[in-house]
């Protein structure tokens, strides 16, 4: 919001090159993140597999971090300081129009349900 509010000094033009460059800004971040504002079962399925690239790189010895250790965790701030203040921002600038609130709603609903049953998920 703050970032689409008017400044008085600048042109109309640079003002329309300023929100859309925040609009691109948002796109690309989110399309890095899909999975997480989709179904359950999406992000679950994305959710495993990245874990599971991750972990055998740990067991190839690529990677120092076991990321069996703090995942769940990880997850949850994840959720809390990155995907849904990022589905925040796309329902604000409206691009998606009202499937904005559909991905807000399933960012919140798969937070939710990560904490619900992410530790059986990693058992």
């Amino acid at each position: 919001e703050k970032a689409f509010a008017a400044n008085s000094k600048e042109s109309h033009k640079d003002r329309m090159d300023r929100m859309a460059t925040i609009v691109i800004e948002h796109l690309i971040q989110a399309a890095d993140v899909a999975h997480t504002m989709q179904h359950w079962h999406v992000y679950l399925k994305w959710n495993k597999r990245l874990f599971s690239e991750q972990y055998d790189a740990f067991l190839a010895a690529r990677v120092d971090k076991d990321p069996s250790e703090g995942w769940y965790e990880s997850e949850l701030g994840f959720f809390d300081y990155y995907i849904i203040p990022l589905a925040k921002k796309l329902k604000d600038c409206g691009v998606f129009g009202v499937s904005s609130d559909e991905y807000l709603s399933y960012a919140e609903k798969n937070r939710q349900e990560w904490k619900d049953r992410g530790r059986e998920v990693l058992a």
